[in-house]
């Protein structure tokens, strides 16, 4: 890019930014004390509250990896525009990791398989403790697992960094080259990442789809947070200029796709294991469709996919970035919803939200939405010689 009529100050996070992350940080600390005081008086309720939270937040933070990548291997400005937004939510990786190693100490508390008594007097368990499921492996996996995630994060931020500086050559076929592969890497890792944290909840049971609805509920998740930061962005420069009703549709046809996607990787993975009528595989189903769970099931289909698929079908609501804001920030919250389904059945027979399972969440959101936006105010929204900026900058400052 030659002759920008911009600088990079011109293109740094409004003041707004350091308000939030202030506010976030308030709210993470409140809310953490809070927790402290569930795993104390709690500790059969507060890790599984605790993983719930955990999965979330983990969602979001790849789910912007997987999107970045997405976006150098496709191009558009639609992703240009809200680089910078997904850049700092894969730089929360580090925390990420660091609020992994609570669920080393609380595993005999979630995993039936980390309980020596419950191995003891199941064969399938011992199998599966000898060949898979043990501490050593669990904590070797996850540690192969971020490491990856960290150093696709790692390349993808530095390289675009070098794009604020106009003196380094262009680097743009390096981000193409990593992402391809990185993408492949990513849903390979979350693939057994999910098996390993998840899906071991239940060790006798097993889905082959399952690795997928997590794969595309943190996309998904990760849009509808970018939605919402681009929201509040909007009402400021420089993102007021930079921000299009063209980028805004091409968002909301995005979240419309993996709505679609996570409907169709849920529905075929319910109608699948039924038809099979094995009792291995419906045992899963069952415990969710009863006891008040299979409402949360109805829930889920009726709010996280039919309703929203309705309002995204309109032109009209796509290009609105106040109402798809609503719609984006309802869809985190049904994320959490599902995740909450898939999960805290294992613990409960009859539906059931403890206060934990608010406390935590929002817990550690705080501390992570103080990582982001700390983030996001260092450096430029946009990346003032990325070949492609002129596409974005040009229209804003003629």
């Amino acid at each position: 890019m030659s002759g920008p009529r911009v600088n990079n100050a011109d293109l740094l996070a409004p003041p707004v930014v350091q308000t939030i992350q202030q506010r976030s940080l308030v709210v993470g600390v409140v809310f953490a004390v809070m927790s402290i005081i569930g795993l104390l008086i709690r500790p059969g309720e507060f890790f599984p509250a605790y993983l719930l939270g955990f999965m979330a937040w983990l969602g979001v933070t790849l789910g912007c990896l997987a999107i970045l990548m997405l976006q150098h291997m496709t191009g558009g400005a639609w992703g240009l525009v809200i680089r910078r937004i997904l850049e700092a939510g894969t730089r929360t990786l580090p925390l990420m990791a660091l609020l992994f190693i609570p669920l080393l100490f609380g595993m005999p508390k979630l995993y039936v398989w980390a309980r020596a008594s419950e191995v003891a007097r199941d064969q399938h368990l011992q199998e599966l403790t000898r060949a898979y499921l043990n501490f050593s492996g669990f904590l070797g996996r996850a540690i192969v697992y971020f490491a990856i995630w960290a150093v696709l994060a790692y390349l993808l931020n530095r390289w675009s960094d070098a794009q604020d500086n106009a003196a380094l050559p262009d680097n743009t076929h390096r981000f193409r080259a990593l992402s391809g592969p990185g993408l492949v890497l990513y849903a390979f890792c979350m693939s057994f990442a999910a098996i390993d944290w998840a899906m071991s909840l239940s060790p006798h049971w097993i889905s082959t789809i399952y690795p997928l609805i997590f794969l595309v509920g943190q996309v998904l998740s990760a849009l509808g947070f970018v939605v919402a930061i681009e929201t509040i962005l909007s009402r400021y420069k420089p993102m007021s200029e930079l921000l299009k009703p063209d980028h805004v549709h091409d968002h909301g046809k995005l979240i419309l796709t993996f709505v679609m996607l996570w409907a169709y990787f849920s529905f075929s993975q319910w109608l699948i294991i039924w038809a099979g009528n094995l009792p291995e595989e419906i045992s899963w189903f069952v415990r969710r469709l009863n006891g008040g769970w299979g409402f949360v099931g109805l829930f889920l289909a009726a709010f996280h996919f039919a309703v929203p698929f309705v309002f995204l079908l309109s032109r009209q609501f796509k290009r609105n970035l106040p109402t798809l804001m609503w719609l984006a920030v309802w869809l985190m919250f049904m994320r959490v919803v599902d995740l909450f389904w898939m999960i805290e059945p294992t613990f409960h027979e009859q539906l059931r939200v403890t206060v934990w399972d608010i406390v935590v969440p929002v817990a550690i959101g705080g501390f992570w939405l103080t990582f982001f936006f700390r983030n996001l105010k260092g450096r430029p929204l946009l990346p003032l010689y990325d070949p492609h900026s002129r596409e974005i900058l040009e229209p804003a400052h003629e």
